[in-house]
């Protein structure tokens, strides 16, 4: 077994010779035997909370689980090739390709819509998640988001801090990203990380950000 995987109720796993394995609930996840001839040589496998997406070496993509919750690519299947990266939010899925442009499916409220910024996710580098907002660092130094606002998907407010950024890290309900300056811009929930004014005098030089391992409760 290469790698190992799970969703909120099933789990799946890359076998030695590249297939696929997944059992547990069918509706997250846990029955890929409608893709299962798809699934050769599997390289990676990401997980959103109710579907599965595997990584081909050729650059597309498989999925399985909940149709509505990113189980399901076939409104974007042609769009899904050349794949580099897959990002998942607990109900979407976003890929970047080759050509550093984004391509989402999946519950639209939780980031799996991004056509209202399709036209500015271009030469993206980086894309992370929290649980309900993708944000995307471009190779200019600039940051996108999408997705629920509540989880991040709304960094308007703090939109003009957002140059040179050089890594994003996220959890559940927020972003925080580090600049090339050293200092750090923060957006989303507040009481999840999303508000770092209280000690934004001490963010200077900073080197690295690293993401908690217990997430907050978020907003409700």
């Amino acid at each position: 077994m290469q790698q190992f995987q799970a969703t909120q109720g099933a789990f799946a796993a890359i076998l030695g010779h590249g297939s696929n394995a997944a059992w547990g609930e069918p509706g997250y996840g846990g029955d890929c035997s409608a893709v299962q001839d798809q699934l050769r040589n599997v390289k990676q496998i990401q997980v959103a909370g109710r579907a599965f997406s595997a990584a081909l070496p050729d650059g597309l993509v498989v999925t399985w689980g909940f149709p509505d919750r990113g189980g399901d690519c076939s409104a974007v299947q042609d769009q899904l090739k050349n794949v580099v990266q897959v990002q998942a939010t607990d109900e979407a899925f976003a890929a970047i390709l080759a050509n550093g442009s984004v391509v989402a499916w999946g519950n639209p409220a939780f980031g799996g819509d991004c056509s209202a910024v399709q036209r500015q996710l271009r030469n993206v580098q980086q894309i992370q998640a929290t649980s309900g907002a993708f944000a995307a660092i471009l190779a200019d130094g600039s940051v996108v988001a999408w997705g629920n606002p509540e989880f991040g998907g709304d960094c308007s407010a703090v939109q003009e801090q957002l140059k040179n950024a050089q890594q994003v890290q996220a959890t559940r309900f927020a972003f925080a990203t580090l600049l090339a300056g050293g200092s750090v811009v923060a957006w989303g929930h507040p009481v999840n990380g999303g508000d770092c004014s209280a000690i934004q005098d001490q963010l200077k030089n900073v080197l690295h950000i690293q993401v908690s391992a217990i997430l907050g409760h978020g907003p409700w």
